[in-house]
């Protein structure tokens, strides 16, 4: 599974070395036994101590992309790795029965996109923040974003495209331009394609929290028609 190829790392507050190698030796040792409850609170010690973006970029990425799938065996360590990140990120600043607001955040997989763990990343990043975010999953159809987006009229909007066979650019870019109103991003490794404006690609989980975060942009003032 390779998550963030090619891609440079950016982290705020990196973690030390030594906290790395005991942090992957940990998960790895959970993953082999195929307990995906113990990555899960390996994942959220970890966080709570670095903070999510040196979890995700210094030591999930490495992890995932390393790991290499050919034997049965190994499937299934990759697929107890994967789940354990995913559930330990989404119970990662968690409050049951009280969610944070989305403040204007819609984060979705692309159409027959099955992989976005780039995104339960960025939510926890977020609720890290005390921001809230509308996480709707892998796989959406565009049609199905185009009414998300009507009805909950975001802000912001993060799709999330692991190959290039789902990260269509035209689609993203056409989407963009249909909701002006709407910034725009694309995220992870499968937009290889420039990405013309008005949609904008993120690489980093730092970018992508900074993005989801930044402020309404004003509107844009109508052109009077009179003379």
């Amino acid at each position: 599974m390779n998550v963030y190829p090619g891609v440079r790392l950016v982290l705020t507050d990196p973690m030390p070395v030594g906290a790395v190698e005991t942090a992957r030796k940990q998960l790895s040792l959970a993953a082999e036994d195929l307990d995906a409850n113990r990555v899960a609170a390996l994942v959220v010690e970890v966080a709570d101590e670095w903070g999510t973006a040196a979890l995700w970029e210094q030591v999930c990425v490495p992890m995932l992309a390393a790991l290499p799938g050919h034997t049965a065996i190994e499937v299934a360590v990759e697929h107890a790795l994967a789940e354990g990140v995913r559930v330990g990120l989404d119970v990662f600043r968690r409050v049951p029965g009280r969610p944070l607001p989305t403040g204007g955040v819609l984060l979705a997989g692309a159409e027959q996109e099955t992989h976005c763990l780039g995104l339960h990343a960025l939510a926890a990043a977020l609720r890290e923040r005390s921001r809230g975010s509308l996480l709707l999953g892998p796989a959406l159809p565009w049609t199905a974003l185009a009414s998300a987006a009507r009805r909950v009229r975001p802000r912001t909007v993060v799709l999330w495209a692991q190959t290039p066979v789902t990260g269509r650019a035209y689609r993203l870019v056409r989407f963009a331009r249909d909701f002006p109103a709407i910034r725009v991003y694309g995220a992870g490794p499968g937009w290889i394609e420039p990405l013309g404006a008005p949609a904008t690609r993120l690489s980093t989980l730092p970018a992508a929290v900074t993005a989801c975060a930044a402020p309404p942009s004003p509107p844009v003032p109508r052109r009077s028609c009179l003379p």
